[in-house]
């Protein structure tokens, strides 16, 4: 008879399980993020993670011969379908079946996971969470996206200085009038471009990777070959030059079009609204921020930390942004397309890369624990169990009461518990709870108290 395969417990590549630590860090940093996004008007939302594969579009992957190949697509009862991508697009389906019911604008947050079928890195998943403020309807973009960079500075100067991070902004509209300048006309060709600058801080890349990606093809150290936008030598050299000007000013002398300058002013425009508030000096100009997606149609955002991370192995690595986001259109309406903002902050990214700075408290309330000693004396623990969590006192009873009380005290210090509670026929009888300080010194960590007392005494340990 054929032996019966066992199953192997593991993850396919690009997942991961989130506990202890990770995750008390991760829930006290969505609870910071959420709190801004509500502190700054922001209403929740919360989409569907399947959406209708024609709505989430097909312009998402850099794969010309399969558009789809990052988004995990499936055929539900004939009806093609897919897992969200990210959660704008679900955000904008909402709004164009409910906009004539929506406040104009409206100003809504969610936060939910996203999943994409990439290529699995260091810091790069499959499954991950992302965090989304967006406003649509009609607006002034300059104050709307002024809002979004002090929503990021609020945020992060709860867990960081304000030399640990920079809030950098652009406008697509100065690239844009850039490629128009150098007759770059076709459409793939422009996205590629603009893919290829969106590069220039990816680990492996720089100018010169950048550069290979306007020219004809790039190859990487494995050998891979990326085609490129297929641009000439004055084209690429321009755009290279380009990237080198971190100065609104420069970029006044260097580059002369209409479109270039309406970005730049609108820029100029974005500093002023940022003067009135408490973020400005976080936010800098970097005439590299283009955002590499097709949907961004003006002012772009990206937030970048400024402090050292290391992979597994220990090597420093460029982490990539951690919130990002711009401007963008709704299209498919009657008449003009509404106009979009908004921000996503990478949550996951985020945790991995501030797990390594230990410097963000969080509150970890752990339990207190009741042994049980007696099993005739059930009842009486569950009567001490009740009064602790009564007074919102986090507490939980053992679950094998025949186990010695060595093994008792045994799981609640390998849990990193705070106390224990003990009684037994002599505390019973005498109206006593002891009480076991499970971080305390051995020798001294052992109190018996009258036990009316139990409440007062455990908030000490607590």
């Amino acid at each position: 008879m054929e032996k019966e395969k066992r199953l192997i417990p593991g993850l396919p590549k690009g997942f991961q399980d989130r506990w202890g630590q990770t995750l008390f860090l991760k829930k006290e940093l969505l609870r910071i993020i959420e709190k801004n996004f509500i502190k700054f008007g922001y209403s929740p939302l919360e989409t569907s993670p399947m959406q209708l594969s024609s709505i989430i579009g097909n312009t998402l992957s850099e794969d010309e011969e399969n558009p789809m190949s990052d988004i995990y697509a499936y055929s539900d009862d004939g009806t093609n379908v897919s897992l969200r991508y990210d959660l704008s697009q679900g955000f904008l389906n909402f709004y164009k079946q409910n906009y004539m019911n929506l406040p104009n604008p409206i100003k809504r947050y969610e936060i939910g996971t996203v999943f994409r079928r990439e290529k699995p890195g260091s810091n790069r998943y499959k499954s991950f969470d992302q965090c989304d403020v967006d406003v649509i309807g009609n607006f002034d973009a300059k104050q709307a996206n002024a809002d979004l960079c002090s929503i990021i500075g609020s945020i992060f100067t709860e867990f960081l200085k304000k030399s640990e991070f920079v809030i950098n902004v652009s406008n697509r509209k100065i690239v844009q009038g850039l490629m128009d300048q150098l007759k770059i006309v076709d459409q793939k060709q422009k996205q590629k471009v603009l893919r290829a600058i969106d590069k220039l801080d990816k680990p492996g890349f720089g100018l010169k990777g950048v550069e290979d990606l306007l020219k004809k093809e790039r190859r990487d150290n494995s050998g891979a070959i990326t085609k490129g936008a297929d641009l000439n030598d004055e084209q690429s050299t321009k755009i290279i030059e380009f990237l080198k000007i971190k100065d609104i000013k420069q970029l006044k002398q260097k580059i002369d079009n209409p479109i270039t300058n309406e970005g730049i002013k609108e820029i100029e425009e974005l500093f002023e609204v940022l003067s009135y508030g408490k973020y400005a000096d976080q936010v800098k100009f970097n005439s590299s921020i283009v955002r590499g997606m097709d949907m961004y149609t003006g002012c772009v955002i990206e937030t970048n930390l400024k402090f050292e991370v290391k992979n597994s192995k220990g090597k420093v690595i460029d982490p990539g942004a951690v919130c990002s986001g711009g401007e963008y259109l709704i299209s498919k309406f009657k008449g003009d397309p509404f106009r979009g903002t908004g921000i996503s902050v990478g949550i996951d990214r985020l945790v991995f890369c501030l797990s390594q700075r230990n410097n963000i408290k969080y509150e970890e309330k752990k339990p207190i624990l009741v042994c049980m000693i007696e099993e005739t004396k059930q009842e009486n623990y569950y009567e001490i169990l009740n009064i602790l969590r009564e007074n919102n006192i986090n507490s939980e009873i053992y679950l094998e009461p025949k186990k010695k009380l060595s093994k008792q005290l045994e799981f609640a210090s390998k849990r990193g518990l705070p106390l224990a509670i003990i009684c037994g026929d002599n505390e019973f009888k005498d109206n006593t709870i002891t009480l076991k300080n499970l971080q305390g010194i051995k020798g001294e960590n052992q109190i018996t108290i009258p036990r009316e007392d139990l409440i007062n005494e455990v908030k000490k340990y607590i």
